[in-house]
């Protein structure tokens, strides 16, 4: 195995796949190279000399500019390397990107069908308050109804509900820890919002809270108002209008002023969801086409081979689901930054161009209003693996929308409309973006990293991907699938990409848990639009 790669042919910056010592001489494009310091695996050496102002390439694009001159052999250091943009966008090349010919066989996946055509990887009953007064309740409800699923103890709100699930009016001491309920999965939402704040901040979490209960993996939801907040029922109904006029899922909405009592409300809740629970583990899934998918790409905790093997073999998986019809979104603009060109150049139309280029400037603008910019997006730990600036970050992190058209731009809280590749504006932050996907119609999330994340989410299985075999290793409680196989030359990205779709439909059709989803890891976080990177 060779102990350095090159990514692409324009490139001068040489990536090391294991640590390299001071002085060890490499061969590259037959060329011999002696290295001026050691190189920590990760992190890049430059294959020439490069003068100062001098652009430094990686995968074909400029990812940084030389601030001295940097010595053949020598490492790429955040002292010797500044950060490039190119702000300059082109229309020119617009529409020419091509939708790639199918010509694979036709995959299925089993799921849940929707009334409205939409089809889920799960089949979700929801709880959510409309405002961080009902918390309290939520997790009240949430403790009820987990100990009845998986108990520990019993209590009075729990003898409740094992009652009705039975059918039973006698007290029942036995204890249960099968899910009465195979066919659905009960899961509830916390969070800190709803009132107090500004009255667009509301709306957002209006719109993004419907936006979960339409999502196909969605059955119906049981809704808590306290009854004086600025999110009220009548604005959250309107959004959910406003994502889909036909909406004919069951949806509980409990009013605490009006009903008065903690404890009436709670048994009057319990009562009514599980009526409808009951009628939701009905639903029974069947075979679909995997053209139903609605994939969520997110990266997290990116190290120096995310960009090498598991972003580009997710965007290989993308491009052969998109060419069977099926979906995905690719997110976080502070980590697209870099490579908007390119980006502008495969959208489908002029329209979905600038619109793209007019939220990443509205953005841009924010983080300068607030005193920083979009070269801070690199976190220690990214530094420290060897994505040294934010367009080498980017640049990286883009490769997991493949190479299909895109065919449509969304802002933060708008809901999937248009089949094939989309871009969603989300921020950097791994649990904001992923909560933003969710509501705006992914069935599910795959999710590269290199230094491992438990990120999860409450309604789309989250598969996690790592991009090298050692944080598999280290961290296999959390991680599903590895492609640091392809680092380390076992396999080619093609064998990785059609064994990672394989993964991915027995997610899907439910033969396969993600990690997350064992260890309930169902994390939940809006964003209100201020400076995340």
């Amino acid at each position: 195995m060779s102990k350095v790669i090159k990514i692409h042919p324009d490139d001068n910056l040489i990536v090391a796949i294991d640590n390299l010592e001071k002085g060890e001489k490499v061969i590259l494009d037959n060329k011999e190279i002696t290295l001026t310091a050691s190189i920590k695996q990760k992190h890049k050496f430059v294959q020439f000399d490069i003068e100062k102002d001098d652009p430094l390439l990686m995968y074909g694009v400029k990812v940084g500019i030389a601030n001295k001159k940097i010595l053949k052999g020598s490492p790429l250091t955040t002292e010797n390397t500044d950060n490039a943009f190119n702000d300059k966008i082109s229309f020119k090349n617009v529409g020419q990107v091509k939708l790639q010919k199918n010509n694979n066989s036709e995959r299925f996946f089993m799921g849940f069908p929707r009334k409205d055509g939409t089809v889920g990887t799960q089949n979700v009953w929801l709880f959510f308050p409309l405002v961080f007064c009902e918390n309290r309740n939520i997790e009240l409800l949430k403790t009820v109804f987990e100990r009845e699923f998986y108990p520990d103890k019993i209590n009075e709100h729990q003898q409740f509900l094992r009652n009705l699930v039975q059918d039973n009016e006698e007290t029942i001491h036995e204890i249960k820890r099968e899910n009465p309920f195979p066919n659905v999965d009960v899961r509830f939402i916390s969070h800190h919002s709803g009132c107090g704040g500004t009255r667009s901040d509301a709306k957002m979490l209006g719109k993004l809270l419907s936006g979960y209960v339409n999502n196909p993996n969605v059955a119906g939801a049981t809704v808590l108002s306290l009854g004086c907040q600025n999110l009220e029922v009548n604005l959250f109904l309107d959004e959910l209008k406003a994502i889909n006029p036909d909406f004919d899922k069951p949806l509980l909405i409990f009013d605490q002023q009006q009903v008065g009592r903690g404890d009436d409300l709670i048994k009057k809740i319990i009562k009514k969801s599980v009526e409808e629970i009951k009628k939701a583990n009905e639903i029974k899934r069947k075979k679909t086409p995997i053209s139903a998918l609605i994939v969520g790409l997110e990266c997290g905790g990116s190290d120096g081979f995310s960009g090498i093997s598991a972003n580009p073999t997710l965007g290989l998986v993308m491009d052969k689901l998109i060419a069977q019809g099926g979906s995905a979104m690719l997110s976080e603009f502070p980590e697209l930054r870099g490579v908007e060109q390119e980006l502008v150049d495969r959208c489908v139309d002029i329209e979905k161009a600038k619109k793209f280029i007019q939220l990443m400037k509205s953005y841009e603008q924010k983080v300068i209003d607030a005193g920083t910019d979009f070269s801070t997006n690199p976190s220690p730990g990214n530094i420290k693996d060897g994505l040294i600036t934010d367009a080498m970050k980017s640049a990286g992190a883009a490769k997991k929308g493949g190479t299909s058209p895109i065919v449509d731009v969304l802002d933060y809280g708008e809901y999937f409309n248009n089949k094939g590749l989309n871009l969603l504006c989300t921020p950097g932050n791994d649990v904001e973006s992923t909560t933003a996907m969710a509501g705006s119609g992914a069935n599910l999330i795959i999710f590269t990293t290199g230094l491992g994340t438990p990120t999860g989410n409450p309604i789309a299985p989250v598969i996690k991907v790592s991009s090298n075999t050692t944080v598999f290793n280290k961290m296999n409680d959390i991680i599903d699938f590895d492609t640091g196989t392809l680092i380390e030359g076992g396999q080619t990205q093609e064998v990785l990409a059609h064994q990672l779709l394989d993964y991915i439909i027995k997610v899907a059709s439910g033969e396969i848990q993600t990690k997350s989803t064992k260890n309930r890891q169902f994390d939940f976080l809006p964003w209100k639009r201020d400076i995340s990177l």
